[in-house]
Parts: structure tokens; sequence; C-alpha cells
């Protein structure tokens, strides 16, 4: 299979993965979406591949915005307050790591994505109806 059929494929399957998700997978979705373009920019930092990496954190940066549009901030209470709070910080980090090369700061805003994620992953599926806080 060539590398544009793979591509393709891959494409289609995605677009029908998100057709079909809920909110809560779709939450989930861009959690791993930014924590792959985190991993392959801290590569690319290791690598010296200044491209890869402005593109990568940019991607990530993206869909933490994203993430922080989702928020409920009149119903979700302190805990959609706080992660309004800690999205901007991941975006300041993340300018900063692009600017700075920096590979440290992007591994920082990795562990912080899990984190959420891991607990995001932990809510029973009968609250999965409910949007992000």
């Amino acid at each position: 299979m060539n590398i544009n059929a793979l591509k393709q494929y891959k494409s289609v399957d995605l677009r029908a993965t998100v057709a079909t998700a809920t909110p809560h997978q779709l939450i989930a979705m861009l959690f791993n979406g930014a924590q792959e373009a985190l991993a392959k920019a801290a590569g690319a930092i290791e690598r010296k591949d200044i491209g890869l990496r402005t593109a990568q954190i940019n991607r990530a940066t993206d869909i933490v915005i994203n993430l922080k549009g989702t928020l409920n901030l009149e119903t979700g209470g302190e805990i959609a307050s706080r992660l309004d709070g800690l999205y901007d910080y991941m975006v300041r980090r993340l300018a900063e790591a692009n600017r700075d090369n920096d590979e440290v700061k992007v591994r920082e805003v990795r562990g912080l994505l899990t984190e959420i994620a891991d607990g995001w992953s932990q809510i029973p599926a009968a609250e999965h109806n409910v949007t992000n806080p």
C-alpha cells in the first residue's frame, strides 16, 4: 500500500470515528491527539528538527485551546475554572517551549494533559452525556 493510500485510509477512518463518537469520546480523542503531538515535538527537539517541532507544538496548542473552548464555566464551577487557568498555563508553556526549543516544557505539558486525561477516562459511563465542566 503506498503512503498516499494509507493517509487517505487513516483520514476516512478518523472521520468515521469522529462522526460516531460521543462528546466524552471526542474529548478523549483531543487529549490523545495533543499527547501524540507533544511526543512528536519532544522527538523533534532531540533531533533538532525545527520545522516538525514547530508544527507539532502548534498542533498541540490548537488542541489545548479547543479543550479550553469546551469548558462550561457557568455550570462547571471550580473544576471548570481551574481547568481554564491550567489550559492557559499550558498554552503559555508551549509558546515558551517553541521559542526556547525546550523539551522539558513540552514534557511538562504532556504530563499535565496525561493527568487530566486519566481523570477524564475514569468518569463513569452513566455520566458520559455530561459536557466538559
